[in-house]
């Protein structure tokens, strides 16, 4: 894809896809020991890593994109995924997902959600990961409410 298609996916707010090996040699040194990067995603400067342990979330900021701010969603604090397939027109698919926030999973005082939605182009099918993160969400559902 060329720069105006990269910028027009980057205008309408979806992500490409990008190899693991490019994702590797760029954003290996933010890895855990023993992390491994399951898939990723570009939208013009930002990247989105989903790894076998969490999604990082990478922000570059600024003109020149040299400040950076990164955040991670731990896959054993989500809670619950939601999907919405791509329609006819300039429709995008996207998945929400919810996850605990605060630092203790079982706090006797309640425990802060958050929400993060992620669009995705049309071509690219979000089943396999929806499936994933939803079979993700669930088992953390079950591991909590024992």
């Amino acid at each position: 894809m060329g720069l105006f298609g990269n910028l027009t996916q980057g205008i309408m707010g979806n992500m490409s896809e990008v190899s693991v090996d490019e994702l590797t040699k760029e954003y290996g040194a933010y890895l855990m020991d023993g992390e491994t990067i399951q898939t990723g995603f570009r939208l013009v400067r930002d990247v989105v890593l989903f790894t076998d342990k969490r999604i990082v979330d990478f922000d570059k900021q600024g003109a020149t994109g040299q400040k950076m701010r990164v955040d991670s969603i731990n896959l054993s604090s989500i809670i619950h995924v939601s999907a919405e397939t791509s329609g006819f027109g300039m429709d995008d698919s996207e998945i929400n997902i919810s996850y605990i926030s605060s630092p203790y999973y079982r706090a006797s005082g309640g425990v802060s959600v958050a929400e993060k939605k992620f669009e995705f182009p049309k071509k690219y099918s979000i089943q396999p990961l929806y499936k994933q993160l939803q079979e993700i969400a669930y088992e953390n559902h079950e591991n909590l409410n024992k």
